[in-house]
């Protein structure tokens, strides 16, 4: 019965007639509810469910205007990046965090969420009970910004380009950052993602710098390939006539695949997950959040 509910749900986010943040939300009831029935398969799905759903995001954007904002974020991806690394760190050790944990959530915070945490996670060998911990924070915060973000963006009257920078600086996760645009506008949405997979890149330098800090250097770095993909879907839609024409159709079914993401990320966040994480990751997780997001909406509001 279980799996029948589950399945049933899925048609329903493949349907189009559910929104992302709705789709998480389904997702969190379900957890908490019935079960999530395939949860052994739960991250690598969505991981290349986000993926797909990314590059097909490409195929609806112009060259021209995501390089014009990807120049645009560039100087405040630098600097949140390495304010929230150094922060990070102070806190763990102020909270008397264990570091390899403390470490991993300030890059998941600081880069682009679940992604960095797998990439980082083994340059530090990290232990399963120390990722899990932060992804749980990263993905319990993540949800919350699904909802909270375009509240506050319509409350200050954000234009579709601030909404797009804030949503890629201040969320963690690309799949709640392009949950979030979409329901912002089409322009926020271009925005967002165009600058959050440029702040993605990022995974390889820091990376790079963990190895040295923790004095590993034999374990190989994962590189987010896909956004090479990104950017490949930009330039045909650009360029070729072709493509352009069903564009539309291949991000509707981006769209489509990113609502069954964020349903599938909410499945995987049921009680027993989120009474693992403990309260001071979760702490050092919200004040880090705090910081980056009321930072970067200052900077926004008031310097761009």
């Amino acid at each position: 019965m279980k799996k029948i509910i589950f399945l049933l749900l899925i048609l329903f986010c493949l349907s189009g007639y559910v929104s992302p943040p709705i789709a998480l939300l389904l997702g969190l009831l379900v957890a908490n509810i019935s079960g999530h029935p395939f949860l052994q398969y739960n991250y690598k799905i969505t991981n290349v469910l986000l993926q797909f759903s990314v590059v097909g995001l490409g195929f609806g954007m112009n060259i021209n205007a995501a390089m014009s904002a990807g120049k645009q974020g560039f100087l405040f991806t630098i600097l949140s990046i390495f304010c929230t690394l150094i922060l990070g760190f102070f806190l763990g050790k102020w909270l008397d965090i264990e570091k390899k944990t403390s470490h991993l959530i300030s890059c998941g915070t600081a880069i682009c969420g679940g992604s960095a945490i797998a990439a980082i996670a083994p340059v530090i060998e990290s232990n399963e009970k120390q990722t899990s911990v932060a992804l749980g924070v990263i993905f319990i915060l993540n949800s919350i910004a699904l909802f909270l973000f375009p509240a506050i963006g319509h409350w200050l009257e954000m234009s579709q380009q601030q909404f797009g920078l804030w949503c890629a600086i201040a969320i963690h996760d690309t799949s709640s950052v392009v949950g979030a645009a979409n329901k912002y506008g089409a322009e926020a949405l271009q925005i967002a993602t165009t600058v959050k997979l440029a702040r993605a890149l990022w995974i390889v330098p820091v990376a790079l710098l963990t190895s040295f800090i923790f004095k590993n250097r034999s374990t190989r770095i994962k590189i987010p390939y896909f956004i090479g993909l990104f950017i490949l879907a930009m330039l045909m839609n650009t360029y070729v006539l072709q493509v352009a024409l069903i564009s539309p159709f291949l991000v509707t079914i981006a769209k489509i695949g990113l609502t069954l993401t964020l349903f599938l990320i909410g499945a995987g966040l049921n009680f027993t997950a989120l009474k693992s994480v403990g309260f001071k990751p979760l702490f050092q997780g919200f004040l880090l959040w705090l910081f980056i997001s009321t930072a970067a909406l200052y900077s926004i509001l008031y310097f761009t």
